[in-house]
Parts: C-alpha cells; structure tokens; sequence
C-alpha cells in the first residue's frame, strides 16, 4: 500500500499537477493540504477518473485538507479533537482497508507565524493537541500513519540554511521540542529512519523566490510519523522530489511510504 502526502498549495488551481502525479506515480492513498476551497468546490471528478474514492474537509479560501484513497474509506474523522472552538479545516483521518487495515490521520499543521504571538500559541496547542490523539492512536495497536504538513524543521540538517530560519516559528525550539516529544512517545519518522546519517536534507519544500528550488535552498517539513505497527510493515519510503520542476508545481513535493498492507 503505497501511502503519501502532498501539500498541493490550491487544489483547482492545481488539478493537472495533481492528477499528472496520480496517473505517473500510482499511490493507493493520498492525503493533501492546502486545498483552499470549500468542500464542494473540490475538483472531484479528474480525481474520480482515476479511481480514487475522495473525502474532503475543506474550507474557503485557505487551509482544507483531503484523503484520496483507491481502497475503501471508513471511520472518517474530521477536525482534531481537543478543542470544540477550533474552525480551521487542518486534520482528517480514516481507515483505508488493503490487505488489512491501516489507520490514517492527514494534517496540515498551524505555520505559527509571526512569533511569538496568537498564531504560535495556537500552533503549540495545537501540537499539544496532536501529541493526545497520536497516544490514543497509538494505544489501539493498529497500523497508524500520522503524515502531512507538519510545518516544522526538525534539525539543522533539515533546512540548506538553518541560520535563516532562527527567527521563524518553523524552526522555533519550541516547536522542534513539541515534534520531538510525539516521535519518543514511540513515532517513528519515515524519511530518517531511511536515511539516518543524511548530513543535509533531503528537502520537501522551495519556497518560489529568490531562486530558491534552482538553488537547493530547501527545507523539510513534510513529515510521516508511523507507529510501531506500521514500521513492522515498511517496505520503502522516498520523496518525489522531480514534482517540484513540472509545470505549475506546488511548492511542495509528496511524500511517500509503501506498506505491505
């Protein structure tokens, strides 16, 4: 079962790119961010065509996440539980069913800018939030993959120019210590776990100015936490990082792990 996200950045403006990938790279599910549109904006028929089953949680103009799937989708859940008064359209999950079941939770988590501030307290509750519902996800004992955009520069090496970053709320000790404590409550990250020694990068993100993708000034931020059961069943992971040359590309790039599930 392949698995991956892609942080589209505009779903309609973005359709041919989206389903340019599909139809190339093949996944089984696909969780997105950024969709920026309401649920029924969404562009669901090309992505239909392909075979995929949709199930959106969108919102106008901005945010609004997204779970693609060509297996069957049950149990979905819309919205990160903790706190009733939260609107923003930033977290679904559901149980895609293959050879056996995997658990699945797309986020888009808060940027956090500027900081400090309303906006990076708001992120670090609500990393607070995420760090619950992955322990009660994690104490089901099911194949659970948390993955999307988590917004977070997880160490220097994560980022070509990590001094550039000491001012912003992705690179904040705050938030890389809210990260580190959901991976040791028993995550694991997918791309390290691949690439454990990588001294620099490998990068999810190239911001369009100042030539930042024509110089590998990137960062990674798109991450895929998998919980113990689901690194029982790892097969490969990797990043599809061409994405970002194509035409009209986001400003991301998918993600992926292939499960034998």
């Amino acid at each position: 079962m392949k698995i991956a996200t892609f942080n589209i950045n505009g779903v309609r403006a973005r359709i041919e790119t989206l389903t340019g990938w599909l139809s190339e790279a093949q996944p089984d599910v696909v969780v997105l961010q950024e969709i920026k549109t309401q649920d029924e904006g969404f562009p669901a028929d090309p992505i239909a065509d392909l075979g995929y089953n949709i199930e959106t949680h969108g919102q106008k103009g901005f945010n609004g996440v997204a779970i693609l799937s060509k297996l069957p989708i049950e149990d979905v859940m819309r919205g990160l539980p903790g706190d009733d008064a939260d609107e923003q359209s930033r977290y679904i999950e559901a149980t895609v069913v293959g050879q056996r079941a995997v658990r699945i939770g797309g986020l888009y988590l808060p940027n956090g800018n500027p900081q400090p501030g309303p906006k990076f307290d708001y992120k670090l509750a609500w990393m607070k939030r995420l760090r619950a519902r992955a322990s009660h996800l994690r104490m089901q004992e099911m194949p659970t993959i948390l993955l999307g955009d988590y917004n977070v520069i997880p160490e220097p090496r994560d980022a070509a120019a990590p001094d550039k970053w000491v001012d912003d709320a992705l690179f904040q000790p705050e938030s890389r210590a809210a990260l580190r404590r959901i991976l040791n409550d028993g995550w694991t990250d997918a791309i390290r776990l691949r690439d454990p020694d990588n001294a620099r990068g490998p990068f999810t993100f190239w911001d369009y100015q100042a030539g930042a993708w024509q110089r590998d000034n990137g960062i990674r931020i798109d991450h895929i936490l998998l919980s113990p059961q689901a690194v029982d069943l790892l097969i490969d992971t990797g990043i599809d990082r061409d994405e970002r040359a194509k035409d009209k590309p986001s400003d991301h790039v998918p993600v992926w792990v292939d499960l034998d599930a």
